[in-house]
């Protein structure tokens, strides 16, 4: 277990065991690979992030990891892996979410994304992304750092 303090100064712990803070989460973050490259999306007001969101009633974590992926990107999931979970203790209430890596197969262009600009590709992640102004604050914390960390060690990623 990690435990640290987040880009709004939150309590996060982050854990890579299975589901150590709910079995049922209530949101999802993905680290989409496609071919040979990361696979990201452009949120209109928080900037360029991994794809992710909320559980809708009557789906599981699974299935709103892999409808979250499409709906901001257009990417078909052809594989998706658990590797962790964390929970915030934020000033807003308490989430649970839990981490994935997918595998995208294609990309199908849309005329409009949800709530995204649509799909980001990059080779590799730039090594500032905590400072840069171009990407959300959820990638500027320690979840993913230690997630891409696991998911390589792992040869997930």
């Amino acid at each position: 277990m990690i435990t640290f303090k987040d880009f709004y100064n939150n309590t996060v712990q982050l854990s890579f065991s299975e589901h150590p803070f709910s079995d049922t989460p209530k949101h999802v973050w993905c680290l989409c690979k496609f071919k040979d490259q990361w696979l990201l999306t452009e949120h209109p007001r928080r900037g360029i992030e991994f794809p992710g969101g909320k559980v809708e009633p009557g789906e599981t974590a699974d299935e709103a990891a892999i409808r979250e992926v499409f709906e901001e990107t257009g990417g078909r999931v052809s594989d998706l892996k658990y590797i962790g979970q964390y929970f915030v203790d934020g000033k807003g209430g308490k989430i649970i979410k839990n981490i994935y890596v997918a595998t995208v197969d294609k990309i199908l262009l849309k005329h409009r994304y949800f709530e995204t600009n649509g799909p980001v590709l990059m080779s590799e992640l730039p090594e500032d992304v905590s400072t840069d102004k171009a990407f959300s604050f959820m990638m500027k914390d320690q979840v993913l750092k230690e997630s891409m960390k696991y998911a390589l060690k792992h040869s997930l990623a």
